[in-house]
């Protein structure tokens, strides 16, 4: 990832992609050890919301959802959506005027995904998949468009993603672009695992892009996680030790079947990944020619006759 020089005065826009897939979150809050429920997570990212924006008053925030089947923004969103949502303008006195507007929205775009979720992606095996790879598209695009504008570069983007939800072997050639994107435009992005198995490819896209990568041991605290690994802006990380990943999981999903493979072939043209050989490349329609192994002779390899 190249080097982006930071100040203490940039502005921090931080993109949170949150996994908001119901059916995992389901699993989560009847865990044994360890139970967390969507409704106690939220609470806990609305304060670390509120502190990243208390920390600068140039901070901004943004909240993807990253849902089965599609993916939406959580915050913010335009006016329609607000007279839709019913959000009232009412205040509390008790409260920053910008982390109940904040609140509010996220609040209440929650609820309409939540309560518009279709149930047929169970019967479609598909309900432990989220929409990962859609969220992350969209951040890079909100990105582009915010910093595109930014004409003296104050701003400076990084991503974090809230994960609970295992590998999808089919999405991850479109999550490689995506992660090699993001590398391309210096975007850190930061992983936050809160419930299940490691993901071997987030754990890629925080080791490609210079993010941070933790796994949740104890998911009741997610407050004191957030804060203390994932709170720290991109100019204050260069003066903290942070969490980093000894060992990352680098094993990659053929191209023919979305399995994920240890030991497989490569084309040498378009580095297409397959789990089994082929003489023609599907992706980029190479033939490869091979020369046929000649088995060895039957008298190679026997010892002359001593003549006498």
């Amino acid at each position: 990832m190249k080097e982006v020089s930071t100040t203490e005065d940039d502005s921090n826009l931080l993109v949170i992609i949150l996994d908001t897939n119901p059916f995992v979150w389901a699993e989560s809050a009847k865990a044994p050890h360890t139970p967390l429920s969507l409704d106690d997570a939220l609470r806990q990212v609305l304060i670390f919301i509120n502190a990243h924006l208390a920390l600068k008053y140039n901070n901004k925030v943004v909240v993807i959802a990253s849902h089965v089947g599609h993916s939406k923004f959580l915050y913010p969103i335009s006016d329609d959506e607000i007279t839709k949502h019913r959000i009232s303008g009412e205040r509390n006195a008790n409260m920053y005027p910008n982390f109940q507007f904040v609140m509010d929205q996220i609040v209440a775009s929650l609820q309409d995904l939540l309560s518009n979720t279709d149930v047929s992606f169970l019967e479609k095996d598909s309900g432990t998949s989220s929409m990962i790879t859609g969220a992350f598209s969209m951040a890079l695009c909100y990105i582009h468009r915010i910093t595109k504008n930014d004409d003296l570069g104050h701003i400076k983007p990084r991503i974090m993603i809230l994960s609970l939800s295992p590998d999808s072997a089919a999405h991850y050639i479109p999550l490689m672009n995506c992660i090699f994107s993001a590398q391309k435009a210096a975007i850190p992005v930061d992983v936050c695992k809160v419930y299940g198995e490691e993901t071997a490819f987030l754990q890629q896209a925080a080791n490609i892009t210079g993010g941070i990568y933790v796994q949740v041991e104890n998911p009741q605290s997610l407050l004191q996680y957030l804060m203390f690994a994932f709170l720290p802006e991109r100019y204050t990380r260069k003066f903290l030790n942070l969490p980093n990943q000894d060992q990352v999981d680098f094993r990659a999903a053929c191209f023919c079947h979305k399995k994920i493979v240890d030991i497989g072939y490569v084309c040498s043209v378009c580095l297409s990944i397959f789990c089994s050989w082929s003489p023609v490349c599907t992706t980029c329609k190479t033939k490869f020619a091979f020369r046929p192994m000649v088995p060895p002779s039957p008298m190679r390899g026997k010892p002359s006759p001593i003549s006498k």
